[in-house]
C-alpha cells in the first residue's frame, strides 16, 4: 500500500487519470451510438428485404394455388381424363379423340398461367405422355424439357407428396413441378425455376447480393460458387436475420418458406451495403470515434514528450539529491523554455548548495580542531599544578637525588605535551609519556604502588589521540591509589579482530576497590563523577575527543573485573602513521 500511495499521488498518474476520464466516455458514447445505428440500419434493411420477400413468396403461393386448382379440377372433372385411364388398343380413335381434345383445351387455358412454362398428361398404362408448352419456347428446349418430364415421372411418380410443388435438377437447370394423379394417368404442371426468380432479381441487393431459391434442405440451387466461396450459411430464421459470412465478407441473410411448395426464397445481401445506406451523420461518428482515439494517444505522446518527461527527469534528479548525491545535474535536452529555466536554475542552485555545504563543512572541521586543540589544552593547566605542588614536597625534604630525576621526568612529561598540539602521535611516544607520567606519580608516592607498561613492539607505530592513555592511569592514580595497600597499575595493548575490522584495544587495570556501583552508572551514561571543585574533567574530555576524531567507531568502557580492581578498556579503529 505504500508503494501504490506515491503512485496515485503523482503528477502522472492524475494527468492520465483525468485525459482518460475525459475521452473514454467520449469514445465510448460515440461507439455505442455507431453500433446502434449499424444495428437499427441493419435491422430497418433486413426489414425492408424481408416484407419485400414476403410479398413475392405470397405472389408467387398465390399463383402456384390456382394452379393446383386448376390440375385438381381438370383431373376429376374432364371426362378426357378418363379415356386415357384405359389401353389405347381397347378404342384406339377414342383414346386419341380424347387426347387431341385434352391438349386442345388444356393449351387454351396454359395462357391464364404466365408463369408455366407448361402442362403435361402421362398415361402410366399406355406410357404416352402429352405435353402443352408455352409456344414461345424453341425446339430444343421443348424436347428438354419434355425429357426431364420423362424421367422425373420415372423416378418419383409413386413417391412424391402429390400436395406440395418440388424442385427437380435437371441436366442444365433446376425446374418447379407439381404432380396429381387419378386412377393411371397423371396430370402437372412444370416451370423453369428461373421464372421464380424474375420478381426477386428487382430487389436492389448491391453489387455481391444474391437472391435464390433453396431447397427443403437449405441447399441454394444457383450460385453456389458464391455460397461456397464467401461461406455463407443460408439457414435462416422465420421472424429475422442472420448474419454469416468469411472474414470482413460479411451477410445479412434472410428468407422465406414457400407454403405451396418444398422450396424457400432467400435473400443475401453484404453488410458492406447496407452500411453504405447508413446516414451520413452516423457515418460521420465512426471517423469521429476512430479520431478521437487517435487524438488520444497523439496528445498523450505530446504530453509525455512536452510536459511529463521534463518533471520526470525533475524528480529524478531530486531523488539522486535526497539520496545524497551532490553531483547530479539536470541535462541540458531540448525542451520548453519554462523547463529550460528551471533546469538552469536547478542547476546552479544546487552547485552553490554545493559550494555552501563545503563550505559548512570546512567551517565546521575547523570548529572540531579549534575544539580539539582546547580540550589538549585544558590537561595541561591541571597536570601543570600538580608538578609544581610534588617538587615543592621534594625541596622542602632536600632529597636532591630524586629532585633532579623528578626534573628530568618532567622535562620530558612537557617536551611531550608541547608538542601534542596534533590529533595523533605514535603508540610508542603515548605508552613512552605514559610511563614517565606514572614514574612522577610513584617518586611522589614511594612504596604505594606499582605499574607495568606492556610496549609490543608490532604495535608500536600504531596512530593514537595524545594523552588518550595517560589521562585515564591518570583517574586510576586518583580514585585507585591510597596509603594504606599497595596497588598494581599495568597499561596493556592488543589487537582484536571484528569481522572485517581489525581494532586497537588497551586497558588501563588496577587491583584497587574497583568502581563504585553509582559511578559505574553515571559513567554508563557518559557521566563524570567530579569532586566539588570539578577538576575531574579527563574521561569526559577523552570521550570528546574520540567522538570528533572516530565519531561512533571508538568507545571507553568501565567496569570492575572479579568484583575487585578496575578497568578501563579503550577501542578504536587501528590507524598506521603514514611513513
Amino acid at each position: 500500500m505504500r508503494r501504490i500511495k506515491p503512485v496515485i499521488n503523482s503528477l502522472r498518474f492524475k494527468f492520465f487519470a483525468a485525459v482518460l476520464v475525459i475521452f473514454i466516455p467520449l469514445v465510448t458514447v460515440l461507439i455505442v451510438n455507431n453500433y446502434y445505428s449499424v444495428d437499427v440500419v441493419r435491422n430497418q434493411v433486413a426489414q425492408s428485404n424481408k416484407n419485400m420477400l414476403s410479398l413475392y413468396k405470397d405472389q408467387i403461393d398465390r399463383n402456384l394455388e390456382e394452379v393446383d386448382k386448376y390440375l385438381a379440377n381438370t383431373l376429376e372433372s374432364d371426362l378426357n381424363v378418363l379415356d386415357l385411364e384405359f389401353p389405347k388398343e381397347m378404342d384406339e380413335d377414342r383414346y386419341n379423340i380424347a387426347k387431341i381434345t385434352l391438349f386442345n383445351m388444356i393449351r387454351e387455358d396454359l395462357g391464364y398461367y404466365p408463369i408455366l412454362d407448361s402442362f403435361f398428361v402421362y398415361s402410366e398404362i399406355n406410357r404416352d405422355l402429352i405435353v402443352i408448352q408455352n409456344s414461345l419456347d424453341t425446339f430444343e428446349a421443348r424436347e428438354s424439357a419434355r425429357n426431364e418430364m420423362l424421367e422425373m415421372i420415372k423416378l418419383n411418380a409413386n413417391s412424391i407428396d402429390y400436395a406440395r410443388w418440388h424442385l427437380w435438377e435437371g441436366k442444365n437447370e433446376y425446374y418447379l413441378f407439381h404432380l396429381l394423379k387419378s386412377g393411371n394417368v397423371y396430370m402437372g404442371a412444370w416451370m423453369s425455376s428461373d421464372k421464380l426468380m424474375v420478381p426477386l432479381n428487382l430487389i436492389d441487393l448491391g453489387k455481391s447480393g444474391v437472391a435464390l431459391i433453396t431447397t427443403d434442405n437449405d441447399e441454394p440451387i444457383s450460385h453456389k460458387n458464391l455460397i461456397q466461396d464467401k461461406e455463407i450459411n443460408l439457414e435462416f430464421p422465420e421472424e429475422s436475420y442472420t448474419i454469416t459470412g468469411k472474414g470482413k465478407d460479411q451477410y445479412l441473410v434472410m428468407g422465406e418458406p414457400s407454403t405451396q411448395g418444398k422450396f424457400n426464397l432467400v435473400v443475401a445481401v453484404p453488410d458492406s451495403t447496407i452500411l453504405q445506406k447508413l446516414p451520413y451523420l452516423q457515418r460521420i461518428s465512426s471517423f469521429i470515434s476512430l479520431a478521437a482515439v487517435l487524438f488520444l494517444f497523439l496528445f498523450i505522446f505530446m504530453m509525455r514528450r512536452v510536459f511529463l518527461n521534463p518533471v520526470k527527469r525533475i524528480v529524478i534528479a531530486m531523488r539522486k539529491l535526497r539520496d545524497g548525491n551532490w553531483d547530479s545535474r539536470m541535462e541540458q535536452v531540448p525542451t520548453s523554455t519554462e523547463f529550460e529555466i528551471v533546469n538552469e536554475t536547478f542547476n546552479r542552485m544546487i552547485t552553490e548548495i554545493h559550494d555552501l555545504k563545503i563550505n559548512v563543512y570546512e567551517e565546521k572541521l575547523n570548529h572540531q580542531r579549534a575544539e580539539l586543540r582546547h580540550l589538549q589544552l585544558q590537561i595541561n593547566p591541571h597536570f601543570f599544578l600538580n608538578s609544581l605542588n610534588i617538587i615543592y614536597n621534594l625541596a622542602t625534604v632536600r632529597d636532591f637525588a630524586l629532585i633532579q630525576e623528578m626534573t628530568k621526568c618532567l622535562v620530558s612529561y612537557f617536551r611531550f605535551m608541547f608538542r601534542s598540539n596534533s590529533y595523533f602521535v605514535a603508540l610508542r611516544d603515548e605508552l613512552a609519556h605514559t610511563e614517565n607520567y606514572l614514574r612522577i606519580q610513584q617518586l611522589r608516592f614511594p612504596d604505594i604502588f606499582q605499574y607495568h607498561v606492556e610496549m609490543p613492539d608490532h604495535l608500536l607505530d600504531t596512530e593514537v589521540p595524545p594523552l588518550i592513555v595517560q589521562t585515564m592511569v591518570e583517574n586510576t592514580i586518583k580514585y585507585a591509589v591510597n596509603m594504606e595497600e599497595l596497588i598494581l597499575i599495568s597499561v596493556e595493548v592488543c589487537i582484536e579482530e571484528t569481522g572485517r575490522d581489525s581494532r586497537l584495544v588497551i586497558h588501563i587495570k588496577d587491583t584497587g576497590p574497583g568502581f563504585p556501583k553509582e559511578v559505574l552508572q553515571r559513567l554508563a551514561y557518559e557521566g563524570e563523577p567530579v569532586n566539588e571543585t570539578g577538576e575531574q574533567i579527563g574521561i569526559w574530555n577523552a570521550r570528546r575527543r574520540l567522538r570528533l576524531l572516530y565519531e561512533d567507531q571508538a568507545d571507553i568502557d568501565f567496569y570492575n573485573e572479579n568484583e575487585s580492581g578496575a578497568v578501563v578498556r579503550i577501542s578504536i579503529p587501528i590507524k598506521t602513521k603514514d611513513p
